[in-house]
């Protein structure tokens, strides 16, 4: 699973069983049409994981967070995870997100 900073400041959450090769094809606007569209992207946090399945669980798992969640992952903040959980949104939001991006 990993986490791209995409050129406007997005991020994009995936993942592959080759992350130089996925990296470079994101780079060369051959990655997903998200990304081919705000490059260059940078590589900001990576995870290996045991498994195929539990990759892609893992990226849908972090696909589903706030992006202050994520940047607390990306920059190491673990201790903050479980307070980012408990907050609670708005129903009243209109926000939508993309199902690997949030802004």
């Amino acid at each position: 699973m990993y986490i791209l900073r995409c050129n406007d400041g997005s991020y994009y959450v995936g993942s592959t069983n080759n992350l130089e090769r996925r990296l470079e094809e994101h780079n060369h606007g051959e990655g997903a049409e998200y990304t081919k569209h705000r490059l260059p992207v940078e590589l900001v946090y990576f995870e290996e994981c045991f498994s195929i399945k539990e990759a892609f669980l893992r990226e849908k798992q972090v696909q589903g967070w706030s992006r202050k969640k994520r940047e607390a992952l990306i920059n190491g903040q673990y201790e903050k995870l479980s307070i980012l959980s408990k907050k609670v949104v708005s129903t009243s939001s209109t926000t939508t997100d993309n199902d690997s991006v949030i802004e």
